[in-house]
């Protein structure tokens, strides 16, 4: 079923970095891909970075390392 999905990059001192996805999604599987930058288009430094899938009722948080 369809529902509102949000995808969120944020940085080891928890401030967000960059909204990746906020919108409505079928399900299934997709796939997003973020290049290592901020809200404003900057390039962020490489390191440690949490991510947060929430959908309905589902949310999700895993770490992840950007690695240039």
């Amino acid at each position: 079923r369809t529902e509102h999905v949000r995808l969120d990059v944020y940085g080891m001192d928890g401030r967000l970095v960059r909204r990746l996805v906020n919108d409505n999604a079928e399900a299934g599987r997709h796939e997003v891909t973020w290049r290592g930058t901020d809200q404003h288009g900057r390039r962020v430094a490489t390191g440690a970075y949490f991510y947060v899938l929430q959908a309905d009722d589902f949310r999700q948080v895993r770490k992840m390392m950007l690695v240039k």
